[in-house]
């Protein structure tokens, strides 16, 4: 049972491997931070994407070292963006998205897909099935990405799912510690939505109450 979910990393240089199971501790902390509405979401999140931009980019998974560049990048502006305030209330609270940005969110996506495409065909990547899953996760986890940065409900919906794809397809590339974060990132995204969308019916309720 130990050969069959970690034979694969006998050949992997030791710190990669070390490399990896930090990535995945401060990956969950960061998702176990966002549960819970906590902005230390993004500093944890900033260690963890900035070691797997390197660890995929040195495996030659381009979409998915791709994923993490833009992960690292909105984590800066989602840490900016929740820390704005309107004197002791927070100016962007947890909210639902609206219709313009339901327009955004599909034109990250489209986009999205057809950068991770270009790149694919450019570089002459797509050589196995799980290339062609990659391009969908990149623009699945970019919506959620945005969303998550401009705190919405939503977020967690591409999470889940993109999550849910993403377990087996780490496992058949050979990367089990990464395939079990993202089986329990599943679990917290979730448990994640349920959450937020508790803390969004409270302060909605909260509002009637003072009007």
């Amino acid at each position: 049972m130990f050969d069959y979910f970690f034979a694969q990393y006998k050949g992997y240089p030791i710190h990669e491997v070390y490399l990896e199971l930090i990535a995945v501790f401060f990956g969950l902390w960061s998702v176990w931070c966002a549960k819970k509405d906590h902005i230390w979401v993004f500093p944890t999140g900033l260690i963890s994407t900035f070691i797997y931009a390197y660890l995929l980019w040195q495996w030659s998974l381009l979409g998915d070292s791709m994923i993490n560049v833009y992960y690292f990048i909105m984590s800066i502006y989602g840490w900016y963006h929740w820390t704005r305030k309107k004197g002791e209330v927070d100016e962007f609270p947890i909210s639902v998205v609206t219709n313009k940005e339901k327009i955004i969110g599909m034109f990250i996506f489209v986009a999205t897909l057809v950068f991770v495409v270009m790149v694919y065909l450019y570089f002459n990547k797509f050589t196995t099935w799980y290339s062609y899953v990659d391009t969908l996760l990149t623009g699945l986890f970019f919506v959620g990405m945005w969303l998550m940065a401009k705190r919405k409900i939503e977020n967690w919906i591409f999470w889940i799912v993109g999550d849910l794809i993403s377990v087996p397809l780490y496992f058949a590339k050979g990367y089990t510690f990464t395939s079990f974060q993202y089986l329990v990132f599943t679990i917290i995204a979730v448990y994640g939505y349920l959450e937020w969308k508790k803390i969004f019916n409270s302060s909605q309720n909260l509002e009637l109450r003072q009007l």
